[in-house]
């Protein structure tokens, strides 16, 4: 039993080793089988392909492989596989032109394009598109709208409107070798409107839109006329006929109104005649009552009205002659009153001028004594200074040390004080020598005080010698007029 039991046991493991190897194999032919779609291309790169010169996998001899419409086993981690699509692409075009004539137009367009199916435009597309697929559309829209604009500038706005596909043409011959270059073929491109914001184009289709219209307002108008004519002729003849008719009809009812009429007012038309004279009868009688009347009038209103309006007139007239006197009157009487108020007015003057001469005389002569007494004041005072002065020149040439003295104590600290402003612009002084030193600048200004005094008495003593003769009249005074001739002042 253990001898039968091993070779099953055996089999077993190699038969679930058979089955784990194949689920390998399986799962690795998975994951390195890639397949390409009917719309996209595999681009696969990662081994250096070295094939010969010529070979019809171009992309292979670039150091990649393109793969389209089938499979091919990839080297995970090793190989790196990418989808490129092949798909159709749409890219709206809304470009601002300036055409030949300077005239600014809009021109949308759509152009519709893919990577071309050869591996030439797979591989350029790849190397330029395979990480930017969806920047695909920017670039087609840049590259066209400058051929447009290019295209536009070369051509008016009446070839743009009447030969578009020149335009399409010219566009695609003119984008087309940058597509190649690119990987890309235009399968189309359409021009699906042409605007302008002057309104050229819309001028430009206006004289014919015009041209139409009045054809077709012609072509209305004739065919209006024609059937108004023909509904007037035909009218016409209708109300002929109806005339014709209503004519003969009328004539015939006249015909009978009248007998009728005629057999109604046989009794009447008498009795009209008759009332006929009556009524002219009555009439004259009325016209005599009316003349009548205008006579009665004549006497009792009209003569009684004359006469009222007469002595209206003459009492007004009166009036008026007698107001215009009592004016002149009172004119009169205000030129008078004018003529005394003036004389009185010119009298006040006269006296007023009389009064106002006195007053200025009184004032003249109060100006005058306050003149004179300031002259005495003024007199007064300068005999007193010159007293003062004679007083000063005795004391002098009497006692000179003691007036001198006087003066020079009474200005003895303005003295001292024009000393010390030496030390005013000194902000610090360093005394090096303590107390002593500050006592030796205090000496030193009290020196130049000294000095000062010294040579101020020296200067009072030469004056007072030119003043005092030598001859010893210090004792005789001078009189008034000498001592103030000697000090330069002069009494008037």
């Amino acid at each position: 039993m253990v001898a039968s039991s091993e070779p099953g046991l055996l089999l077993g493991v190699i038969a679930g080793s058979v089955v784990v190897v194949l689920v390998l194999l399986v799962a690795l032919f998975r994951a390195m089988w890639r397949v390409a779609e009917p719309n996209e291309a595999l681009i696969i790169s990662g081994f250096r392909q070295h094939e010969p010169a010529g070979s019809a996998n171009v992309g292979e001899s670039m150091g990649f492989k393109i793969v389209t419409g089938h499979g091919t086993f990839v080297v995970p981690g090793v190989q790196v596989v990418r989808k490129l699509s092949l798909d159709l692409k749409e890219a709206e075009l809304v470009v601002d032109c300036v055409t030949q004539q300077g005239i600014p137009v809009h021109i949308k367009a759509v152009v519709i394009y893919k990577v071309g199916d050869d591996f030439v435009s797979i591989a350029n597309a790849a190397r330029r598109f395979l990480d930017q697929q969806d920047k695909m559309d920017t670039r087609i829209q840049n590259v066209f709208a400058g051929h447009l604009r290019a295209i536009c500038g070369s051509l008016t706005v009446e070839e743009l409107i009447r030969e578009r596909d020149k335009l399409t043409e010219a566009t695609r011959a003119a984008a087309g070798t940058e597509m190649e270059k690119l990987g890309l073929v235009i399968d189309s491109l359409q021009i699906q409107g042409i605007d302008d914001p002057t309104g050229y184009i819309a001028n430009m289709a206006k004289p014919h839109a015009v041209a139409i219209l009045k054809d077709a307002r012609i072509a209305a108008a004739h065919a209006d006329r024609e059937a108004t004519e023909t509904e007037q002729s035909a009218a016409a003849i209708k109300a002929e006929s109806v005339r014709d008719s209503a004519i003969k009809q009328a004539t015939y009812q006249a015909d009978v109104d009248r007998a009728q009429a005629e057999a109604k007012l046989a009794g009447p038309l008498a009795e009209a005649t008759a009332r006929q004279h009556v009524v002219i009868e009555e009439t004259k009688v009325a016209q005599l009552e009316a003349e009548r009347k205008e006579q009665e009038l004549q006497v009792s209103v009209r003569k009684p009205a004359d006469a009222a309006a007469y002595e209206k007139r003459t009492v007004a007239a009166g009036q008026r002659d007698a107001d215009i006197s009592a004016a002149e009157a009172r004119a009169r009487q205000v030129e008078l009153q004018a003529e005394a108020d003036a004389k009185r007015v010119q009298l006040n003057a006269t006296a007023q001028a009389s009064s106002t001469k006195q007053i200025g005389e009184a004032e003249a002569a109060a100006t005058q004594a306050k003149g004179i007494a300031e002259g005495n004041a003024i007199k007064a005072r300068l005999m007193a200074e010159a007293d003062a002065i004679r007083a000063r020149a005795e004391a002098l040439a009497t006692n000179q040390d003691a007036v001198i003295g006087q003066q020079l104590a009474e200005q003895w600290p303005a003295i001292v004080e024009a000393a010390a402003k030496a030390f005013n612009n000194i902000d610090q002084m360093i005394v090096l020598n303590g107390a002593d030193g500050v006592s030796e600048i205090v000496g030193k200004v009290m020196a130049q005080g000294a000095s000062g005094l010294a040579l101020a008495r020296s200067l009072l003593s030469k004056a007072a010698a030119r003043e005092v003769p030598s001859d010893g009249a210090r004792d005789v005074a001078p009189t008034n007029g000498e001592a103030s001739a000697g000090h330069g002042i002069a009494l008037k």
